[in-house]
């Protein structure tokens, strides 16, 4: 059984940092595609990072690029999400997810997923 799981969200001041974890069981994320996404309080979910199964390609949003930076770690079977000058706009609850077909984008077709922590920035 695949499991993810988060951590690391909580409430930040604007201009902070956090570093969300997403540790995976069940799978090995050698050639898996992951990434992580985020939903506001009236927002619907949107894509925040991905890796691509070659680690060849990661993407942003546009709304992070450049304070977001996603990590990974296969011996720890964890992938991360270092988050850099927050701002309010970001308070969101974050998820991690990753995709169990070969070749993934890890933007779309994401197939198993975390429950989700809950980011808070103040302004």
């Amino acid at each position: 059984q695949v499991q993810l799981v988060e951590s690391g969200g909580g409430l930040m001041q604007a201009g902070g940092s956090l570093i969300l974890s997403c540790v995976v069981s069940g799978r090995t994320l050698t050639s898996v595609a992951m990434g992580w996404f985020r939903q506001g309080p009236d927002n619907d979910r949107e894509i925040v990072a991905g890796i691509n199964w070659s680690r060849s390609q990661t993407y942003y949003s546009d709304s992070v690029k450049g304070r977001f930076t996603m990590l990974s770690d296969n011996a720890k079977n964890t992938f991360y999400l270092q988050m850099n000058n927050l701002k309010p706009e970001d308070t969101a609850v974050y998820y991690c997810a990753i995709d169990k077909d070969a070749y993934g984008s890890g933007t779309t077709g994401m197939d198993y997923w975390g429950k989700g922590t809950l980011v808070t920035v103040s302004s």
